[in-house]
């Protein structure tokens, strides 16, 4: 596996450069541009003039080739900055996506909320928390209007850098619409705001569906566009939703203490995103992390395999690992992703109205999750760390109804245990 990522493309074009020293100190845009000159010379590829996007939240910088380079041009690039004292690591900006697969037929109930011994086994967790005082991150598309959706949101960010590829006329800005990610003739996925709505959908409103933990609160971070996003855009919009700081953007005024990232590509788990990781960790947010669709081991998949995150297998209503869901024992624990019934947005293209659909992934099992963990803190006034939510989380996870020999992690999340056991762990503290 490759750090680098330049397994994932057959060409590269933006890059993160990890600085010696200064870069953290606020003096890297200009250590950066002195590297730059200093490896031109050096360079024996056409990469035309190169740019200084900005300095990330953590640290390191983005840097930007005139031109798509391939892997072999790529390499000799990164090689050749790499030479040079002042820089200790450089890395691909990788195009993460959705971990998404092709939606299904509307459902007429959410068997996930049910009573079965599939379930998430939310219904008796609901006498106990409802997610009241917690604020839930959607990194992902954005957000649409939607009834279910809109009292519980709030402001959110904009974090695509890429004008061409948030598809709304401009880069980073403080309005988290999904324009749309439609490409090649697809139709656009409306993916945040289906993840949105498994997390804390409006109850008992006497309409549509029901979520996790109907009274937390979103907050949408958009990272993902047409194509994709940026390394670099998620690792800012995790610090930023945990309440760390990025430059150049104002605070976020709700900070999160569980972030969803129903995303991900394939690579190892990279430095910034690590670095975006444990900054989240360490500000007590959860970072929650959809394990990836290609039936394969969950640790060839980032950020799933990124150290701290609480990765997320499917189920099925049988009570089985879903046959598109990774695996392994990078896997924290699974929760129901095949035929999840959620909002989403009537538009093909551009934004319509407000819809519910079915679909399938571990996309859709991580909001559960998410979820989850918002009851979890919801019990107890959000006394819990990141370290003692994981540990809870696999503690009180059954075992899969139909055995799971790749390793589905401890088991389906069991919403009502996990609360429970929250109080007591609180109550001992």
């Amino acid at each position: 596996m490759d750090p680098t990522g330049l397994e994932q493309l057959e060409t590269h074009q933006q890059f993160i450069v990890h600085l010696r020293g200064g870069s953290a100190a606020g003096h890297g845009e200009g250590a950066m541009r002195a590297v730059l000159d200093r490896a031109g010379s050096r360079l024996r590829v056409g990469t035309g003039s190169m740019q200084v996007l900005r300095q990330m939240a953590t640290g390191p910088m983005v840097v930007r080739t005139g031109q798509a380079l391939d892997r072999a041009q790529a390499g000799a690039w990164m090689a050749a900055m790499a030479s040079d004292p002042d820089v200790d690591h450089v890395q691909v900006d990788r195009i993460l996506k959705p971990a998404l697969n092709p939606d299904d037929p509307r459902l007429n109930e959410q068997w996930g909320f049910s009573s079965s011994a599939a379930s998430l086994n939310v219904r008796p967790a609901w006498d106990k928390a409802t997610g009241a005082g917690q604020v839930v991150a959607i990194i992902d598309t954005g957000r649409t209007r939607h009834p279910e959706l809109d009292a519980n949101t709030l402001p959110g960010y904009d974090f695509i850098s890429n004008g061409s590829m948030a598809g709304d006329g401009n880069g980073r800005d403080d309005n988290p619409e999904d324009t749309g990610d439609s490409q090649w003739g697809q139709p656009s996925s409306w993916h945040g705001t289906h993840v949105a709505g498994t997390v804390a959908a409006a109850t008992n409103n006497g309409q549509g569906v029901a979520g996790t933990a109907f009274d937390a609160r979103l907050v949408h971070v958009r990272v993902l566009g047409k194509g994709g996003g940026y390394t670099s855009d998620i690792a800012d919009g995790m610090v930023w939703a945990a309440g760390g700081t990025v430059r150049g953007i104002p605070r976020n005024a709700n900070p999160a203490k569980v972030l969803n990232l129903s995303l991900g590509g394939q690579g190892a788990c990279d430095r910034a995103s690590q670095a975006a990781v444990d900054g989240a960790i360490q500000a007590g947010a959860t970072v929650v992390v959809a394990a990836g669709n290609s039936n394969a081991d969950v640790s060839r998949f980032t950020p799933a395999n990124c150290r701290g995150v609480v990765a997320v297998a499917a189920t099925t209503a049988r009570g089985a690992r879903a046959g598109f869901s990774n695996h392994g024992g990078g896997i924290t624990l699974a929760a129901p992703g095949e035929n999840i019934l959620s909002t989403l947005n009537s538009g093909r293209t551009a934004p319509g109205a407000p819809a519910y659909a079915a679909y399938n992934g571990t996309s859709m099992a991580a909001p559960h999750v998410a979820g989850v963990v918002a009851l979890m803190q919801s019990a107890v006034d959000g006394r819990l760390t990141p370290v003692q939510v994981a540990d809870i989380l696999k503690e009180t996870a059954r075992p899969l109804l139909v055995a799971c020999p790749q390793d589905c992690g401890a088991g389906m999340a069991d919403a009502d245990a996990a609360v429970d056991r929250s109080i007591q762990v609180a109550a001992s503290q």
